[in-house]
Order: C-alpha cells, then sequence, then structure tokens
C-alpha cells in the first residue's frame, strides 16, 4: 500500500478559546471568546476587552450569530470565569492582533467610508482621478523611453 499523507485541516473550528466576532444584536461588531459549547447550534461567549464600550457580557449566543475569526486563547478550560478569560485574552494580545489583522483595517476603512459626506466623497473621486492620471502619465513616459 501507498504512504498517506495525514495533515491537519486549515479550517477554523467550533473550539473553546476561539475568537469570534459578534455578527449582529447589540454586541454587533465587537470581539469574544468562546468559553463553553452548549450544542452544536449555540456556545457560551464572554468578551473581555479593555474599553468598556467593546466589551461583551457572558452570553450564550447562536453560531449563526458568529464568525469565527483565525485568533485563538491557548490552553482556555471550559467553562473559564470572566477573570480567567480576561487574564488571557490581555497575555495573549488579542486586541492588538485584532487591529493590526488586514480584516480589522478593513473593516475600519468602510466604516469610514460609511461616515463621509456628499463633498468628501467628492473630494476622494477627485484624488484617486489624479493619481490615476499621474500612474498613466509614468507608464506612457515608460513606453516612450524604452
Amino acid at each position: 500500500m501507498g504512504d498517506a499523507e495525514i495533515k491537519a485541516s486549515q479550517w477554523r473550528l467550533v473550539e473553546v478559546g476561539r475568537v469570534v466576532l459578534v455578527h449582529g444584536g447589540p454586541s454587533d461588531g465587537k470581539l469574544a471568546a468562546i468559553v463553553e459549547i452548549i450544542d452544536h447550534k449555540r456556545v457560551l461567549i464572554d468578551g473581555p476587552s479593555s474599553e468598556t464600550d467593546t466589551a461583551v457580557p457572558r452570553q450564550a449566543i447562536p453560531l449563526a450569530k458568529c464568525i469565527l475569526t483565525p485568533l485563538v486563547l491557548e490552553k482556555l478550560p471550559r467553562g473559564a470565569r470572566t477573570g480567567t478569560v480576561k487574564n488571557q485574552w490581555l497575555k495573549a494580545g488579542i486586541e492588538a492582533k485584532w487591529q493590526e489583522s488586514a480584516w480589522a483595517k478593513k473593516r475600519a476603512q468602510v466604516k469610514r467610508r460609511r461616515a463621509l459626506t456628499d463633498f468628501e466623497r467628492f473630494k476622494v473621486m477627485r484624488f484617486k482621478k489624479q493619481a490615476r492620471f499621474e500612474i498613466r502619465k509614468a507608464v506612457a513616459k515608460a513606453k516612450a523611453a524604452a
């Protein structure tokens, strides 16, 4: 028989310690960690953020309202209390890692763009046109030189 190569999947698994992004409800857009898996559709989450406006209270939430992130709190015990979760959260630097991710930067950019006024959107359009013109001018100059 041939040699079988077994390797772990790259999927984000629902596991205790997995950091999730809450989607919908009063905690929409906030980070929390899975503390306990209740059943195949619900989990217990706790989001002990350092800022009070981004903290998520400990609650049971359907998995349909959770988006799994690649971040994991390693060796978080099942059913860990809020203090334990908060200590591991701060030790792992979850908020800093999240802010550095491309996903968080994209969400911040979308939020910033949604807050623009009509005149600010017009200015963005003009700046894009200027940049496009400069790029095309440089490309034409390089083609002419070659």
